[in-house]
């Protein structure tokens, strides 16, 4: 189900363009427009929810999509092997700054522990 007032929601639907990398039936992935790393794409669920739990409480195979999604993108992106970063922020003290579930896939440089 979507949220006619999430941009999310319109990029997933085609509404609204975006720089798609991958998709599948469940998720779409597309690069961010504010990078923070060479490689920084978002791995989105076509359907709305406000968070990974969320997803994962509507439907056991709604996070392994995404994250399946996020594989092929670090693959097509040629950092499978040198090592990438999967984050999902959840609510506002983590920064989530559209509410609509979404893993960043960053990648192509080194990255340091712990995050800032």
């Amino acid at each position: 189900m979507a949220d006619a007032d999430c941009i999310f929601c319109k990029i997933a639907s085609g509404d609204i363009a975006a720089d798609i990398v991958a998709e599948s039936d469940a998720a779409v992935a597309f690069r961010d427009l504010t990078p923070q790393a060479p490689t920084h794409v978002l791995v989105i669920p076509r359907d709305h929810y406000a968070n990974l739990a969320e997803v994962a409480a509507a439907d056991g195979t709604g996070v392994s999509a995404m994250v399946r999604l996020a594989a092929e993108v670090a693959e097509i992106e040629g950092i499978d092997t040198s090592g990438y970063r999967l984050v999902a922020n959840t609510g506002p003290d983590a920064h989530q700054t559209v509410m609509h579930a979404h893993l960043h896939v960053l990648g192509g440089r080194a990255m340091g522990w712990p995050p800032g």
